[in-house]
């Protein structure tokens, strides 16, 4: 006979409604996905439009990473990084999205590793030196941090390590950490889609021409379609997305700059790399060489939009070199490297998405900018000199030779002058309440236009590649041959050119952060014993504690018995 009073068929009833609640709850919450992301920086979680992306994948696609080996802690906290994006990733696309890692130095065969290590520098892995010490030990290692992602027999290389340079290595690798998000996702969108934005070259003012331009018009071309546009052939620019105007070293006349503002007043965004003054190095070794203005009849558009191009050279005492004959030395000349102020180098940034966590830009013969009033537009100062350099107004003598003589400190005390401005919002067209020029009806002038963009650099140069003398190949974007330096003028025309296309607002990837919390080491040595003590202690007083209060509740409960 079953006793519905006693304690042990209670004690059975709770435990059996206690299991099945538990059961219910779960059974619930597997019909919902949930993930929690306590961090104060929201380390873990990803952006709305990677969310969107990768719910929307239907194929399979492997990412392989290759930052694998012996690594010392920054890089393991690197690659620790990089497999919890990628896990991320494999969870919300329904494990559409699959990782595996792989140690190139364990290929079999020294021939065989180069032949591996050279396959993933072509496809735009590039090998990382890293040196540390074991055990009193300095060891070497070649690493590649980078990824390949495989989507349908397409094959594309991520390099992942980027940053700022010029920071401390932990800096590096925390702004690599904080792109790796928007590193991957935008290679993925890009071999997923189908629908490529259209971008157009303006020709026909004396622009890079398709050689000096090759290296940007190839790297926009992996993922645009890109075409030339001449603005005195071409009334209807509704087919392209953004204009791009690198360099142009001619006037535009008055029904181009009419096509280009109608464009802009319908939503067209446009890039505008141009040089207010006409500098060049083939002169620069004449003693009586001066750089003068260069009209592009741009002035007053660029004015009624917000922005002024001022007729001037900025100087840099952070510049690029550039080499000197500094004397003689076995009947030879002797060529020596100097830091060369009209070739300032770019690292003070806005923090925007288009250059947050960017190595530093170079730049030849920029000029400043201001920005002036303009209803309605918003402006961002994207790049800025140092805090140590200066403006000199045309003419500007221009002088190779000079650059044997010792700088002043005190005539370099102009700080963060602006060489690029970004310009957003509903924009005035330069046309209003006047005529049109002929041949254009009056009735149909756009005065005021739909929101767009516009970002205006003051040198032309920045999307310049060098070509090679002894090949005629064109070299990678922002190549210094003089240091063998690969600057970040590539990754910022790409910012520059995804956030204008607002590639479905991933370039907002790029505003992902993750803080460094160093421990005090003033303290740390300080405090150290301490610090161990209470570490060491704290948990084994506390568990005596709870020891001691339990034996004194268990003698008071059954004292009464």
């Amino acid at each position: 006979m079953v006793d519905w009073k006693g304690r042990r068929l209670g004690d059975i009833l709770t435990f059996a409604n206690g299991f099945v609640f538990i059961l219910l709850i779960n059974l619930l919450v597997s019909k919902q996905f949930y993930r929690f992301d306590l961090t104060e920086e929201k380390r873990f979680s990803v952006k709305p439009e990677t969310l969107h992306i990768l719910r929307g994948l239907e194929d399979e696609i492997h990412i392989e990473v290759f930052l694998e080996g012996k690594l010392n802690a920054s890089f393991q906290r690197f690659q620790k990084a990089i497999l919890e994006t990628l896990e991320e990733f494999r969870i919300y696309s329904k494990n559409k999205i699959t990782y595996s890692v792989t140690d190139p130095a364990v290929a079999m065969g020294e021939k065989a590793r180069n032949e591996f290590m050279a396959d993933l520098a072509s496809k735009g892995i590039q090998p990382t030196n890293i040196i540390d010490t074991r055990d009193g030990q300095r060891e070497e290692q070649i690493i590649f941090p980078g990824v390949v992602i495989s989507y349908e027999g397409v094959e594309k290389g991520v390099m992942l390590l980027k940053g700022n340079k010029a920071g401390t290595p932990d800096q590096e690798i925390n702004q690599s950490i904080e792109g790796i998000e928007y590193e991957i996702i935008s290679v993925i969108h890009n071999l997923i889609s189908t629908d490529r934005k259209s971008i157009g070259f303006v020709s026909g003012h004396g622009e890079l021409d398709s050689l000096e331009s090759f290296s940007l018009r190839s790297n926009l071309f992996e993922i645009y379609d890109v075409f030339d546009v001449n603005l005195s052939n071409e009334r209807d620019l509704k087919k392209f997305d953004v204009l791009v105007i690198a360099k142009p070293r001619m006037a535009f006349a008055e029904p181009e700059k009419y096509v280009l503002d109608q464009f802009l007043m319908q939503g067209g965004k446009i890039l505008f790399l141009m040089d207010k003054v006409n500098a060049s190095m083939d002169s620069v070794g004449r003693d009586d060489y001066f750089a003068g203005p260069n009209n592009l009849n741009l002035d007053d558009q660029l004015f009624k939009y917000g922005v002024r191009i001022n007729p001037d050279l900025v100087q840099d005492r952070r510049s690029g070199m550039y080499p000197v004959i500094t004397g003689q030395a076995g009947g030879k000349p002797k060529m020596q490297l100097m830091e060369w102020p009209f070739f300032p180098l770019i690292s003070q940034y806005a923090n925007h998405p288009i250059t947050r966590n960017l190595d530093a830009v170079l730049t030849k013969f920029c000029n400043s900018i201001d920005t002036v009033k303009a209803t309605g537009i918003l402006k961002t100062p994207l790049l800025m000199t140092s805090p140590y350099s200066r403006k000199i107004s045309t003419p500007v003598h221009i002088n190779i030779n000079e650059l044997r003589k010792n700088m002043r400190d005190a005539d370099y005390v102009t700080q963060y002058i602006p060489v690029g401005v970004l310009l957003e919002g509903k924009f005035t067209s330069l046309y209003k309440n006047r005529f049109p020029p002929k041949g254009f009806e009056s009735s149909k002038v756009i005065s005021d236009g739909v929101p767009s963009k516009i970002v205006v650099i003051a040198d032309g140069d920045v999307a310049r590649n060098d070509v090679n003398p002894r090949s005629k190949e064109p070299q990678a974007l922002g190549f210094d041959p003089m240091t063998n330096t690969t600057f970040a003028n590539r990754d910022l025309l790409l910012n520059t050119v995804a956030y204008l296309t607002n590639e479905n607002g991933l370039i907002q990837a790029r505003n992902k952060e993750v803080k460094i919390r160093p421990l005090d080491k003033v303290r740390l040595k300080n405090e150290r014993f301490k610090w161990q003590v209470l570490n060491l202690g704290a948990p084994l007083l506390l568990l005596i504690g709870y020891g001691v209060f339990r034996f004194y509740l268990r003698k008071k409960r059954f004292a009464k018995f």
